[in-house]
């Protein structure tokens, strides 16, 4: 009987998105790859760290199909970045907030 009360406890719990946060790019490794000189590579961390910094504080705002399709979109070359992946975020964002101001006129 008591072989079942893990299961009985897990479908008890509500769903948590538990790996629901900011995903960790490698910012270094998305400047290098960008090129250009230090002053450039140095402008390429300071954005990144930036847009990094400005997910973190409206993460909650995005919902999951966007989070999923814009990481997806995002890391498909190989270098992610965090303001290539924010800016996928902000167009998905707007586009839902004016699809539904449409249907609700």
């Amino acid at each position: 009987m008591l072989i079942h009360l893990p299961i009985i406890i897990l479908t008890s719990l509500h769903p948590t998105a538990i790996a629901d946060a900011v995903p960790k790019f490698d910012i270094a490794r998305e400047c290098q790859a960008e090129g250009g000189t230090k002053d450039i590579k140095k402008r390429c961390a300071d954005d990144e760290a930036q847009a990094r910094n400005q997910l973190q504080t409206e993460w909650v705002q995005f919902s999951p199909s966007s989070k999923t399709l814009c990481g997806e979109e995002t890391g498909m070359d190989g270098t992610p970045s965090y303001v290539e992946f924010l800016t996928c975020l902000e167009m998905e964002r707007d586009v839902r907030i004016e699809r539904e101001a449409k249907t609700s006129k």
